[in-house]
């Protein structure tokens, strides 16, 4: 981010997962698959969504935000999210893929071991806040609510 503060910047933070897992479930029922058999509904969903909102949007700064596999909530307490459904292995193949189109695009990618994307999401859009950057946060992670202001 900016050293000075840059009025009217607009920053858009992309929870990679939230909109990898809704992109993977919006084509569950008709699925897009590739010449080779291969589920592609994750990256296909992804990088539309991410070009659309680049293009509508024209952001002055954005990133994607993933999660890290191990964090401090899984530390402090074993349980954390053990009710959770696996993610499927049709979608964890896409994984290293829209990895791949966020890196092709240029765009950050941001993860901070220890720390799930909405710890990363929620400290930038408060540094972003302080810095009168109008943030914006595509997710369907309705924790991020508390950021409103």
């Amino acid at each position: 981010m900016p050293s000075t503060p840059n009025k009217n910047a607009k920053l858009i933070l992309f929870d990679s997962m939230a909109l990898a897992y809704r992109s993977y479930f919006a084509f569950i029922r008709n699925p897009l698959i590739n010449s080779k058999g291969v589920n592609t509904s994750g990256v296909y969903g992804f990088a539309n969504t991410l070009m659309r909102i680049i293009r509508d949007e024209r952001p002055d700064f954005v990133a994607c935000v993933f999660d890290m596999k191990a964090t401090f909530r899984h530390l402090a307490y074993p349980e954390y999210k053990a009710t959770r459904e696996k993610m499927p292995d049709e979608m964890r193949e896409q994984m290293p893929v829209i990895r791949e189109v966020v890196e092709a695009f240029r765009i950050p990618i941001l993860e901070k071991e220890g720390f799930e994307a909405d710890d990363v999401i929620a400290t930038l859009a408060r540094k972003a806040e302080a810095q009168d950057i109008d943030t914006y946060i595509i997710s369907g992670d309705k924790d991020l609510m508390q950021l409103l202001s």
